[in-house]
């Protein structure tokens, strides 16, 4: 069944002349169908180098908002309407609006995981790959750093630059804890460990790196790393172990699970390029004024 499946993707890619691109949390058979995968400053950055027609994203509604900001002109499907983000849901452009007023002389800079209508209220954007480059490259004194808190605290540690931080966070990031990191070690005294910026200053502590899902994706790759304890959702461990074979990758926490990310399914896939919907659209003016914060986001890479 997995496979006819599969072969009708391919068939309907195409023929709609379509790319799939899909996030490192995906499930590993939908990674394992998309022409792209990466996190979300990759992705972001292969939506605007596409010819397809057709960008069927494999994440959150958010990661599609922003392949549609980046691509008017191209039809952007998200094969799960109802794959969203907490953390994106955890401020609204019309409190970003009323902290602004609060603190008028900050910069505001964006987290990727924001709403296009939030990413429209801000100056900045950043992935958790960019973030210290796009923070260290600002001149203002003042910040306003939305909405991922321990991201903001991160960047700012890096960057020795105080931030106004709000206090969002992921909830799958959240379920990491530093005495997972411990025990992990326990069982693995040879293993390094690598986290996720999205984790709490605690268990960011416990690390030998922390890097976004492409830079773990890289560290897993050296000569020096055998076995890695990975501080990040599970299923970046299918993507580390196929392009790493021989070498060991343990989950920090099996609990570090993204219900969302999970939504999306080879069947959604499918039935998504044959109807072509659910289709991510950001309106015009919200897509004009979030564009220059995206764009200043891929400018510094």
């Amino acid at each position: 069944m997995a496979s006819n499946t599969i072969k009708r993707i391919q068939e309907l890619k195409k023929s709609r002349n379509a790319v799939i691109l899909a996030h490192n949390y995906q499930r590993g058979e939908v990674q394992d169908i998309a022409d792209f995968r990466g996190d979300s400053l990759e992705l972001s950055q292969q939506a605007t180098r596409t010819k397809a027609d057709i960008i069927v994203f494999c994440g959150v509604h958010f990661m599609a908002e922003t392949a549609s900001i980046l691509n008017p002109q191209k039809k952007v499907l998200l094969p799960d309407a109802s794959a969203g983000c907490p953390m994106a849901d955890m401020i609204t452009a019309e409190q970003l609006r009323q902290k602004k007023k609060e603190l008028p002389g900050a910069t505001v800079v964006t987290y990727v995981n924001s709403t296009a209508e939030v990413k429209a209220e801000s100056d900045y954007c950043c992935t958790s790959a960019n973030g210290v480059k796009v923070v260290n490259a600002i001149k203002s004194k003042e910040i306003l750093f939305v909405p991922d808190q321990y991201l903001g605290d991160y960047i700012s540690k890096k960057t020795g630059k105080p931030m106004h931080l709000w206090p969002g966070y992921c909830p799958t990031h959240v379920k990491i804890l530093p005495e997972n990191i411990i025990q992990r070690k326990k069982e693995h005294p040879k293993a390094k460990v690598v986290v996720h910026p999205e984790c709490r200053p605690d268990v960011i502590a416990l690390a030998d790196e922390v890097a976004s899902t492409s830079g773990m994706v890289r560290y897993a790759a050296r000569d020096d790393v055998k076995e890695l304890i990975v501080g990040t959702e599970v299923e970046i461990v299918h993507r580390l172990t196929k392009e790493n074979p021989g070498k060991k990758f343990i989950p920090a926490s099996n609990k570090a699970i993204c219900p969302n990310m999970k939504k999306i399914t080879l069947e959604k896939v499918l039935d998504s390029l044959e109807t072509l919907t659910p289709e991510v659209r950001v309106p015009e003016e919200i897509r004009v004024r979030a564009l220059i914060p995206v764009e200043r986001m891929l400018e510094i890479v």
